[in-house]
């Protein structure tokens, strides 16, 4: 077993579990030079670390022998955004649990035919290979929604429209650190993905003006160097695709109305901070003003009608694809969790989670 095993498998493991070369040297007993030989397969570890290593990442001795289908994300595969506040070790773990989704996805593929990629823009797009859509971000936004076949109003179910239209969107549990550790990130491998987390606030107008974000990323910016300019003509994107102008100009107010905003947040899905900033960028009030009422919206926060909502709150902006894809193979081919578990070479409770499936095990409760 050993003369099969796979270093990138110990590099992804590693980084999922947040660990450094020397954390995991100091679990086997080894040194970290020899753990770095390990993952440039320079050298391979003795066949007793195996079951020592498949210990400390909870996964099965089989998780590190080769042979099974992946796909290596970098961080020049992916946007990040906070970029410039996410540490290397946390863009790195967060795209260890991107290849994870790409190998549960590409498991459940071969089972279920999902959604084609309906994506100008995106160069793996099944239904408009090689089609780009216009590089300034509101012409684009624009093109897509006509593509899409929105009509003038607001988006709803933008998750499930993104799902729809071929796009893995995953919103982890708050349990996962592997994926909670960053705002958001998009990847452009073989089929678009979006990862989505709730460590700022499990707020769904941030939710969806992030995957929004996120899906300007994929049709923009083929090219991820996660620069600022990327992450403004992501911002310019997203507040076009869910309030374009021609739209929200008209019913916009000219003196700031507070009250009249959050009624606009509800029709619109968006922030009545996202509203005042496109105010300000559509001219309909000055820099002074909407500074102003940024002031008078952190008097307000938590008031009803200015409090966060939570995302369970809004069935179409939560992910489905994959566990209705696990459904469906289960229903047609008598598909199992272990099964694929045993797959893809993790534990079962992996599985479950990356499916969003309840923990259904009795709880043990001591007294």
């Amino acid at each position: 077993m050993a003369d099969a095993f796979d270093p990138a498998r110990l590099t992804q493991a590693r980084r999922l579990a947040g660990l450094t070369k020397k954390d995991v040297a100091e679990h086997l007993g080894v040194t970290a030079a020899a753990v770095g030989q390990y993952e440039t397969g320079v050298s391979r570890p003795r066949p007793d670390l195996l079951p020592r290593m498949a210990k400390v990442f909870d996964v099965p001795v089989e998780f590190f022998i080769a042979g099974r289908p992946s796909q290596h994300l970098d961080a020049s595969m992916a946007h990040f955004r906070s970029l410039r506040s996410t540490p290397k070790a946390q863009r790195e773990r967060a795209l260890a649990f991107a290849e994870q989704v790409w190998e549960l996805t590409y498991a459940l593929e071969r089972r279920v035919q999902l959604p084609p990629v309906d994506l100008p823009g995106f160069a793996g797009g099944e239904v408009h290979p090689g089609v780009a859509l216009p590089s300034e971000p509101a012409a684009a936004a624009q093109e897509l929604r006509r593509q899409w076949g929105l009509k003038d109003g607001p988006v709803t179910h933008l998750v499930r429209r993104m799902e729809a239209h071929g796009i893995v969107v995953v919103l982890p549990t708050e349990a996962d650190e592997a994926a909670a550790t960053v705002d958001a990130f998009a990847s452009s491998s073989a089929r678009p993905l979006v990862v989505l987390t709730r460590n700022r606030a499990n707020d769904v107008y941030r939710h969806r003006f992030t995957a929004a974000h996120e899906l300007g990323h994929l049709v923009l910016h083929g090219d991820a160097t996660g620069d600022s300019k990327q992450e403004r003509e992501a911002d310019a994107f997203a507040a076009e695709f869910l309030t374009p102008q021609a739209s929200i100009l008209p019913v916009l107010p000219r003196r700031m109305d507070l009250g009249h905003l959050a009624g606009l947040r509800r029709t619109w899905g968006v922030s009545v901070h996202s509203l005042v900033y496109r105010c300000r960028e559509l001219g309909v009030i000055s820099d002074a003003t909407a500074s102003r009422t940024y002031q008078r919206l952190r008097a307000l926060d938590g008031q009803p009608g200015f409090a966060p909502e939570p995302v369970s709150g809004y069935p179409g902006e939560q992910p489905v694809l994959l566990s209705q894809a696990f459904d469906l193979a289960v229903k047609e081919t008598g598909l199992s969790v272990r099964e694929v578990a045993k797959e893809l070479s993790w534990a079962p409770a992996r599985v479950r989670e990356l499916l969003g499936m309840p923990d259904t095990r009795p709880v043990l409760h001591l007294v």
